[in-house]
C-alpha cells in the first residue's frame, strides 16, 4: 500500500510529495523515522498513514499535535481511540480523515446497503480478503455494519470473515426478505483500487476543520469523481 501510495503521490501534478516514515531512515530519499523529524524537515500539510494499529494512533496522534492532517487508511480503532482523535482534531481546528477503505467501489457498495437496509428485515457482511491481513473483521466490513445501523436496522449485522491466499479485498452484503435475496458485492482486484481515494482524501482534508470517517462526502451527487 505504501508503494501505491507514494507512486500516486508523485503523479500527482497538484500534490507535492513531502517525504516518508518507516522503521530505517533513508535521507536520500526523504524518509524518516519519526513523525517530529519528518515534520521538522519537510513542513508537510497532510500526513498519508497506512501503518497497521497502533502505530497508526499513535502517528496520527502526533501528526495533530505538529499541526499536520492525518488521513489514516488503517483498521482496528476502538470508539474510543477514533474519540480521541475527534477531540485533537476539535481542539486544534484541523481536518482528519479516518478512512476504512479507500476505494470508490467499497464506498458505493457500503452507500447502496445503507439503502437496502431499510427495505429489507434481515442482512449478513461477508468479507474475503487475503491470508495475511491481520484484523478480523475488517474494518470496511465494521464501518458497512455500522451505516446499516444508522440507517434504522435494529438488529446487530453479523459479519463472517475469510482469510484465504490469492484474495486481496472483497465484501458482500446480503440482504433477504420474504421470497428474495439482494447481494450487494465488492471486489479489489489490486492495491491500485485505492490510489484514486488516497488522493480524493488528501485533497479534502485540508478543507477540513474536524474528524471525517470514511470517504462518503467525496462520492456526493455534488463531488467529482476521484479519476
Amino acid at each position: 500500500m505504501g508503494t501505491v501510495a507514494r507512486q500516486a503521490l508523485h503523479e500527482a501534478n497538484d500534490i507535492e510529495y513531502a517525504g516518508g516514515l518507516a522503521r530505517a531512515p533513508a535521507e536520500e530519499e526523504r524518509v524518516y523515522t519519526d513523525v517530529d523529524a519528518l515534520v521538522q524537515a519537510e513542513h508537510p500539510d497532510v500526513l498519508l498513514d497506512l501503518t497497521t494499529y497502533p502505530s497508526s494512533l499513535e502517528i496520527s496522534l502526533a501528526a495533530l499535535r505538529a499541526g499536520v492532517r492525518p488521513v489514516i487508511g488503517a483498521s482496528g480503532w476502538s470508539d474510543f481511540d477514533r474519540a480521541e482523535l475527534e477531540r485533537e482534531a476539535e481542539t486544534r481546528k484541523i481536518g482528519a480523515m479516518l478512512v476504512p477503505n479507500f476505494s470508490l467501489g467499497a464506498a458505493l457498495m457500503m452507500r447502496f446497503a445503507s439503502e437496502a437496509a431499510r427495505f429489507f428485515p434481515t442482512v449478513e457482511i461477508v468479507e474475503l480478503h487475503h491470508d495475511g491481513k491481520k484484523d478480523k473483521p475488517s474494518g470496511t466490513a465494521l464501518f458497512t455494519a455500522e451505516k446499516i445501523a444508522a440507517a434504522g436496522f435494529g438488529e446487530k449485522v453479523p459479519i463472517h470473515s475469510v482469510r484465504l491466499r490469492g484474495l486481496v479485498a472483497h465484501q458482500e452484503v446480503l440482504f433477504g426478505g420474504a421470497g428474495e435475496t439482494l447481494t450487494i458485492r465488492h471486489d479489489s482486484l489490486s492495491r491500485d483500487a485505492f490510489a484514486a481515494g488516497m488522493l480524493a482524501a488528501v485533497r479534502s482534508v485540508v478543507s477540513l476543520d474536524r474528524l471525517v470517517v470514511g470517504i462518503d462526502a467525496l462520492v456526493s451527487e455534488e463531488a467529482e469523481p476521484f479519476a
